[in-house]
């Protein structure tokens, strides 16, 4: 196994986040990719059902490749007050917090090779002063999100084999979509998508499908005209700055088998627009990647599922996706 690990965040602990990573251990301990989990080492040991038989506490990352093929290495943060799996409180919202800053603190200084965040519960958080809309925009801040070529990120990606959907808003409410979309925003994450696609994914001439945000397409600008006065000229640009772009284009349109054949990532408008076809071409598999950031960091596509936390039921495909892929971006980057 590769001497540097990935670190894998715990999440909210009230969630199903430590059941997954002792599964994904499971399925991943003989093989690799190895990781390092920072946060809580009790949560670890009661979702595993075993006991701190499988967790094994170290105080470096360069411990976790010689632990992992027998235990969960943990660069344990404690908890600061007990919590019940399903029932989220803000009193661990500090916790979870560090456990992205210090994780993202080992990637910058290099002993990591990514970081691997399980799901976080925003509004926790949000009681506890979290000034951030999610996992994105603060790793954002914490890296301070370096350009790249003229391009800024954080960008969010959705992967799943077959596609990749990238968006230009995020957590915003569909209401006010229209009115922050920009001609600027589509091009910067058109630029971080295609930036990421060659030096992430290995794809030397990305090809983007842009998507417009009305039904039709805006029909020529009689159900809005937002793909006239906005997206049809940032994909102009986009060509103008070296992307083989293409759009807009309906979304309706966008995602059957043969037009995805026709491109790398398409370039979404907003949240569902872009999560709705991922999610339904493989819902339990869904990687979500943040581009632009100078780390590798992947997350699983799905939430905490407080509903089923602690009882034994959550699946780990997505979050051993994530893993994999994180491993993937960052041997690409190494190399």
């Amino acid at each position: 196994m590769k001497t540097r690990p990935l670190a894998l965040t715990l999440g909210d602990p009230a969630g199903i986040g430590p059941e997954i990573i002792v599964k994904a251990w499971a399925q991943l301990r003989r093989t690799g990719p190895a990781f390092l989990v920072v946060g809580d080492s009790q949560s670890l040991a009661s979702a595993s059902g075993s006991g701190a038989t499988i967790v094994r506490r170290v105080i470096s990352p360069g411990e976790a490749a010689k632990v992992f093929p027998d235990a969960i290495p943990v660069l344990d943060i404690p908890l600061r007050a007990p919590v019940v799996s399903g029932q989220p409180t803000s009193a661990a919202a500090k916790s979870v917090i560090a456990w992205i800053e210090t994780a993202v603190g080992l990637a910058l200084s290099g002993q990591v090779s990514g970081v691997v965040t399980a799901p976080i519960a925003k509004a926790p958080l949000y009681e506890a002063g979290f000034a951030f809309p999610g996992h994105t925009e603060f790793l954002g801040e914490l890296t301070q999100a370096t350009r790249f070529d003229g391009a800024r990120g954080p960008v969010m990606m959705l992967a799943v084999p077959g596609l990749r959907t990238t968006l230009v808003t995020v957590h915003e409410p569909l209401s006010k979509v229209a009115s922050v979309l920009s001609i600027e925003k589509v091009v910067n994450a058109g630029l971080v998508t295609a930036q990421a696609l060659r030096r992430d994914f290995g794809i030397e001439v990305p090809r983007l499908a842009v998507a417009g945000l009305n039904p039709h397409a805006g029909e020529s600008g009689t159900i809005g005209r937002e793909e006239h006065d906005i997206i049809a000229p940032a994909v102009r640009a986009l060509r103008d700055l070296g992307v083989d772009a293409t759009g807009p284009i309906p979304a309706d349109s966008l995602f059957p088998e043969e037009m995805r054949a026709r491109y790398d990532a398409a370039l979404c408008m907003y949240h569902d627009q872009a999560l709705i076809p991922v999610k339904m071409l493989d819902f339990w598999g869904g990687v979500n990647v943040t581009l632009g950031l100078p780390i590798v960091r992947t997350s699983p596509d799905h939430g905490t599922a407080f509903d089923i936390a602690g009882r034994g039921l959550a699946r780990p495909d997505s979050l051993v996706a994530a893993i994999r892929m994180a491993d993937g971006i960052a041997t690409r980057r190494a190399a």
